[in-house]
């Protein structure tokens, strides 16, 4: 039997999820308000995993808490979120959370999502997905109908901006100027015919070019 922990804003949420869960056979130990409250609670209650509502809440903030209380290493992670903004899937997985839901998922899905986010994979729900590979946009290009192929030295600074790291801390690693790291980088967003460094991991990451 999967222990779960829930948190969400709204208690009305909270006690939706709770009789949801219960339901389909979860032992729900606890819930809270805000992932910062999870800290003085999750330990105690020896949860395995933690099913996060972050509909109405900015995900960069609670990410971010997600991150800064390292909550990945302590339990497997489920949030449920809608419309998130365009990139935000791979920062997510990165971060290491197991699954990534609509708030609007079947009990039978989340409950599927949670047992496979507990056995460490990672499961994401295909409307997520076309919202950072939408059908039809320049992500759905194959690699191959690129107009030039990035060099080894590109697929290695567009890894490096998969990864979070800045200009300088590029050049530190690659041992070059932080001018000829932005000249990699322009003509990354080029080649790949994107707007953003964002854009551009989330194409690289389509094209198959990085590895989360």
């Amino acid at each position: 039997m999967i222990r779960a922990f829930i948190v969400a804003a709204s208690p009305l949420v909270r006690a939706g999820l709770q009789n949801i869960l219960a339901a389909q056979g979860v032992d729900v130990t606890g819930s809270v308000s805000s992932v910062e409250l999870l800290a003085d609670h999750l330990v105690e209650r020896e949860a395995e995993l933690v099913v996060i509502d972050a509909s109405g809440e900015p995900f960069e903030s609670i990410l971010g808490s997600i991150k800064q209380l390292e909550l990945t290493s302590e339990a497997a992670v489920v949030i449920l979120a809608d419309d998130p903004a365009p990139g935000w899937l791979a920062e997510a997985v990165r971060a290491g959370i197991g699954a990534i839901l609509p708030t609007g998922a079947s009990p039978e899905q989340l409950v599927a999502a949670m047992q496979a986010a507990t056995t460490g994979l990672v499961v994401v729900h295909r409307g997520a997905m076309e919202l950072t590979f939408p059908v039809g946009g320049p992500a759905s290009r194959p690699f191959a109908e690129l107009v030039e192929p990035l060099t080894p030295r590109e697929r290695e600074v567009l890894q490096m901006l998969a990864s979070g790291l800045g200009n300088k801390e590029i050049a530190m690693r690659l041992t070059i100027s932080e001018h000829t790291v932005k000249f990699h980088v322009a003509s990354i967003l080029g080649k790949l015919g994107a707007a953003s460094r964002t854009e551009a991991v989330a194409l690289g990451i389509r094209h198959g070019l990085v590895l989360l």
